[in-house]
């Protein structure tokens, strides 16, 4: 049976009032995964600044904190080695060192010296210097003394001009003949939004 001009009207005023109840909560979840991106993109965008600040901020304390490092070796550059034998607390020099400290030891910064910087605000930097030594004292490792130290023997400075293929290296037979004790210069560095830089350099000095 045909149905009325009355009833057509009808059934598409329910279709669209249909359709108009589906539309709602598709809008709404669409809006809600826009406004967890934009909340996702502000959170990354706010953590790549952080990060980046902060690795810029370890930068600037690890270039700051060589200027220990550089007080360090000047000061045992121009030192006699003979009066490097006992350990120098004013300047944060130690004689000898014990394998098993590492940095995070605080018998380890025992005779350390602390300084602050020239910048503003000032960061202050402790350095301390070890003679890789088993004990203070002349670096003799036979008896009485007994003290074994880190030394290096460096290649001969006439072996510079040394002929094609023959070997440089520090097992060659051309060798220098006093060798070479090794100082561990430890500094660190205590920035003033709590950072914390440590760098080590070895120097190298003829006994």
């Amino acid at each position: 049976m045909p149905c009325s001009p009355m009833q057509v009207q009808t059934r598409r005023v329910r279709r669209a009032a249909r359709q108009a109840g589906i539309a709602l909560p598709v809008m709404l979840i669409m809006l809600a995964v826009m406004l967890m991106s934009s909340i996702y993109l502000l959170k990354s965008s706010t953590s790549t600044t952080l990060t980046t600040s902060n690795l810029a901020y370890d930068a600037a304390l690890s270039k700051a904190v060589d200027l220990g490092i550089y007080t360090g070796y000047t000061w045992i550059a121009a030192m006699d080695k003979n009066n490097l034998y006992s350990s120098i607390p004013a300047v944060g020099y130690v004689a000898n060192m014990v394998p098993s400290q590492s940095v995070n030891d605080p018998n380890f910064w025992l005779g350390s010296v602390k300084f602050n910087d020239t910048a503003s605000p000032p960061n202050q930097i402790e350095y301390v210097i070890h003679r890789m030594c088993s004990l203070v004292g002349a670096p003799v490792p036979d008896a009485p003394f007994n003290n074994n130290c880190m030394k290096s023997t460096m290649p001969n400075t006439a072996s510079a001009t040394a002929p094609l293929l023959v070997s440089l290296g520090v097992d060659a037979p051309q060798l220098a003949v006093s060798p070479q004790l090794h100082y561990l210069i430890t500094a660190r560095i205590f920035g003033p939004r709590g950072g914390n830089v440590v760098n080590q350099a070895v120097a190298l000095i003829s006994e």
